[in-house]
């Protein structure tokens, strides 16, 4: 199976390069992938195609702050990207580094507030492991100094309404260098109204990492390696999962990270297994779901593993021709685009 045949044509002015006024006024593409029937609807009306007793996983990973800027002795400028938390007493990360000059094992970077980092080596040809210390928690200083990690495609920096609306409304455990995009639709109203109606819901945590923005690099899908991230599923979710199931229900997973989530922690049986470790499954065509029923999902980059998972999902086929018919219809695409329903 080749990468190329994930390539679609997209025009850059269909790229979301801002979030829509308000959460759940994006537009709603439905896709029933048994029948092939394709929808359009708005998103505050997601709670019209779903049934009671249904149940909703989401994500309730939070996006951290994690683009920082500093200068090295020499007062050269640069830029550190943290990837993740390394298990350590100390404060230690893995991080992209992006520097006016050579950077090397022992440099100091200055950083906002009293903040310094130093350069402890390389973990690989991408990564750096940087130790921070300052004069207050790492924590507290982060959520004040570090900017929100906004996709390259938007091709802008993060602004001040970044800061809340790259992030869930239901975002609570800190981790994450990208957002749960299918999960920014959803308003606290919007929940309400789907509780109301009968549909549950459920959280699981994984945090988005370095994967999220890196591109497949080989020429065949079989040959892709995706990138571990944590996660962490709780008796409750695993024991709403199991009581969704037995009783009919559907288990609809909001976004990919949800749904690649369960399926990696599920047993042969479909049997959702609570606790916590790394998730590394590459979901593709070929592929058989044994946990999701539904999914809820943005409009993903041509040759993406998240378009190649969708494709796993629905069918390559219907899928492309879904996403053939959202750029005729100018649908908004990426992160901070419309969303669609997969039933």
């Amino acid at each position: 199976m080749l990468v190329k045949d994930f390539d679609y044509y997209l025009p850059g002015e269909l790229i979301a390069r801002y979030p829509a006024t308000e959460r759940d006024a994006s537009r709603l593409m439905l896709l029933d992938h048994r029948t092939g029937v394709i929808g359009d609807q708005l998103f505050k009306n997601i709670s019209d195609h779903l049934e009671p007793g249904d149940l909703l996983v989401l994500n309730d990973t939070r996006v951290i702050p994690a683009r920082l800027f500093g200068h090295k002795a020499t007062g050269g400028k640069i830029e550190i990207f943290l990837v993740r938390r390394e298990e350590s007493e100390a404060e230690r990360w893995s991080c992209l580094m992006r520097s006016s000059k050579g950077l090397q094992q022992g440099h100091t970077i200055t950083l906002a507030s009293g903040m310094v980092a130093r350069v402890c080596g390389r973990i690989n040809s991408e990564t750096w492991l940087v130790e921070f210390k300052g004069i207050e928690p790492f924590e507290a200083w982060l959520e004040r100094e570090g900017q929100m990690p906004l996709p390259p495609y938007l091709q802008r920096e993060a602004d001040s309404q970044d800061q809340f609306r790259y992030q869930t409304v239901f975002a609570q455990t800190p981790g994450a260098v990208a957002a749960p995009t299918a999960g920014l639709h959803f308003t606290r109203t919007l929940l309400e109204k789907l509780a109301e109606k009968g549909i549950a819901t459920a959280y699981l945590t994984l945090h988005t990492g370095l994967g999220t923005f890196q591109p497949v690099r080989v020429e065949r899908v079989e040959d892709h390696r995706i990138h571990s991230e944590r996660y962490c599923i709780s008796a409750e979710t695993a024991e709403a999962i199991r009581f969704t199931k037995e009783r009919g229900g559907r288990v609809v997973a909001v976004g990919t990270t949800t749904a690649r989530t369960l399926e990696y922690a599920a047993d042969s049986g479909g049997q959702v297994r609570p606790g916590t470790g790394e998730a590394d499954i590459f979901i593709y065509p070929g592929y058989t779901f044994k946990v999701v029923d539904a999914l809820v999902t943005n409009f993903h980059l041509p040759e993406s593993t998240l378009i190649m998972l969708v494709s796993a999902f629905a069918g390559k086929e219907l899928v492309f021709r879904a996403y053939c018919e959202a750029v005729e219809r100018g649908y908004r695409f990426y992160s901070y685009g419309d969303a669609m329903l997969i039933i």
